[in-house]
C-alpha cells in the first residue's frame, strides 16, 4: 500500500490565497476549507487509499519557548485563520484521519506520521505531500519521500540531494546555518544556501565542521570569516537545528490501518451545508461506492 500524508495547514493557505472569498449564510469565510476538501477528493479518486492530514490546531508550538521570535499567529489574516478549526471538522466528516497539533507543529505531525507507517513492512511507500523544505529530512531512499502534488513533482533521496546540495539527515543542519525566515530564525550571519551546503555535504552536520577554516578540506569564499562566525554562535546554531529537527514521537494515529478511506462520514452531509457545496457530498459517496 501506499500512504498519503497530506500538510493540512499548508493546503488550507494554498487555497485561502488562491480562491475568491465565499462567505456563508452564517457570516462564515469557507473558500479555503472548500478547496481543501475538493482538494482531498481528488487524492482519493487519484487512487489514494490510506490518507491522513496533519494540521497546526494553535500556531504556536514548543518551539516559541526556545526562540521568541519563532512564527506565531500574528499577521494571519482573521478569515484564514478562523478556518483552522473548521478544516479540521471538515476533514473529519470527511473520514480522514486529522492529526491537530498543540504542543507540535504540522511538520512534526508527517514527521511522525512517515516514521509510524514506514515501520510496517506493508508499505511500500509514504509520500508526505508538502513542498515545505522542513519535511525533506523525513526522505528515505524511494520508500519516503516528499510529494509536491500541485507540481506533481516527487523528491527521494538523490532528488533532495539535487536540491539542496545535501542529503536529508543533514536538512536541520542546512536550515540552522543558512535560516528559515517563514519559521522565524535567522541563521548564522554570512552563512547562506550556497556556503552552508558546500561545507555540510563534506561534514554532514555542525559538530563535524572544524573550529579552523585552515582545516576545511572544501573550497568555500569567506572561509575564515564563516568559520570565526560559527566559533563564535556555535549554540545558537545548534539551537537553530533544533527548531529545524521535527520531532519524531508527535501524538498520530497507532496504525496505518486507521488511515484506510471507506467513505464520509455520517456528519459530512451537514459539512457541506456549512461549505454551502452539495457537490462535495455526491462526489464523495460515488468515490466510497466506487472503492
Amino acid at each position: 500500500m501506499k500512504v498519503h500524508l497530506v500538510d493540512g495547514t499548508y493546503e488550507l493557505f494554498r487555497h485561502y490565497y488562491a480562491l475568491p472569498s465565499h462567505v456563508n449564510a452564517d457570516g462564515q469565510e469557507v473558500a479555503a476549507t472548500r478547496g481543501v476538501v475538493t482538494s482531498l477528493l481528488s487524492l482519493l479518486a487519484g487512487g489514494a487509499t490510506h490518507v491522513a492530514v496533519a494540521t497546526d490546531h494553535v500556531v504556536e508550538s514548543f518551539r516559541n519557548e526556545l526562540w521568541p521570535d519563532y512564527k506565531d499567529a500574528s499577521g494571519i489574516e482573521p478569515e484564514l485563520f478562523s478556518q483552522f478549526g473548521l478544516v479540521e471538522d471538515a476533514v473529519w466528516a470527511l473520514g480522514v484521519p486529522v492529526w491537530a497539533m498543540v504542543e507540535y507543529e504540522a511538520d512534526d505531525g508527517l514527521a511522525a506520521g512517515a516514521a509510524m507507517a514506514v515501520a510496517d513492512e506493508r508499505v511500500e511507500q509514504v509520500l508526505i505531500c508538502t513542498p515545505d523544505k522542513d519535511l525533506a529530512q523525513c526522505v528515505e531512499g524511494r520508500r519516503v519521500v516528499q510529494f509536491d502534488r500541485r507540481k506533481r513533482q516527487v523528491f527521494d533521496h538523490d532528488a533532495v540531494i539535487e536540491k539542496f546540495g545535501v542529503p536529508p539527515a543533514s536538512i536541520p543542519d542546512y536550515l540552522a546555518l543558512m535560516g528559515d525566515s517563514t519559521d522565524g530564525f535567522p541563521g548564522l550571519p554570512g552563512w547562506g544556501a550556497k556556503s552552508a551546503s558546500t561545507v555540510l555535504a563534506r561534514y554532514g552536520h555542525i559538530e563535524e565542521i572544524p573550529a579552523r577554516e585552515l582545516e576545511w578540506d572544501v573550497p568555500v569564499r569567506g572561509a575564515a570569516r564563516l568559520a570565526a562566525t560559527l566559533r563564535e554562535d556555535k549554540d545558537r546554531a545548534l539551537l537553530f537545528r533544533r527548531l529545524a529537527t521535527l520531532v519524531r514521537e508527535a501524538p498520530v494515529s497507532p496504525t496505518v490501518d486507521e488511515l484506510e478511506w471507506t467513505g464520509p462520514t455520517p456528519e459530512f452531509a451537514g459539512m457541506c451545508e456549512t461549505l454551502e457545496d452539495s457537490r462535495l457530498v455526491s462526489r464523495a459517496e460515488t468515490l466510497a461506492t466506487a472503492g
